[in-house]
């Protein structure tokens, strides 16, 4: 039997473990590399995430330009292994139904 969980969003909170940087975090890293004090590396060991996504959060159009070059290669190709994905998605259902059951996130009505 399928969880009720299932039918409730975790796109755009705060329990959203896809979403690195909140916008207001991208903003700040904006603001700090441009007053010269900090290296994309250091901001990048300060938020906990790659040189590239700093990159990106600097300068949009690189991310842009990446996004247009996978979209020409024929979008994303890549392979995954399949008993990983699984263990994957059923560790990912665990997480949203443990949300549900208490309270943090609930079934949108259309």
């Amino acid at each position: 039997m399928p969880y009720k969980s299932r039918l409730a969003k975790l796109e755009g909170t705060k329990h959203d473990k896809r979403v690195k940087l909140t916008k207001e975090q991208k903003q700040e890293i904006y603001e700090a590399y441009k007053t010269g004090m900090y290296s994309q590396r250091q901001l990048a060991n300060m938020y906990g995430v790659s040189r590239r996504l700093i990159t990106f959060c600097i300068d949009p159009e690189k991310l842009q330009k990446n996004l247009d070059n996978r979209k020409m290669r024929g979008g994303s190709k890549q392979y995954y292994d399949k008993e990983k994905n699984t263990a994957y998605m059923r560790e990912h259902r665990n997480y949203k139904q443990k949300l549900f059951v208490d309270g943090l996130i609930k079934i949108e009505e259309k």
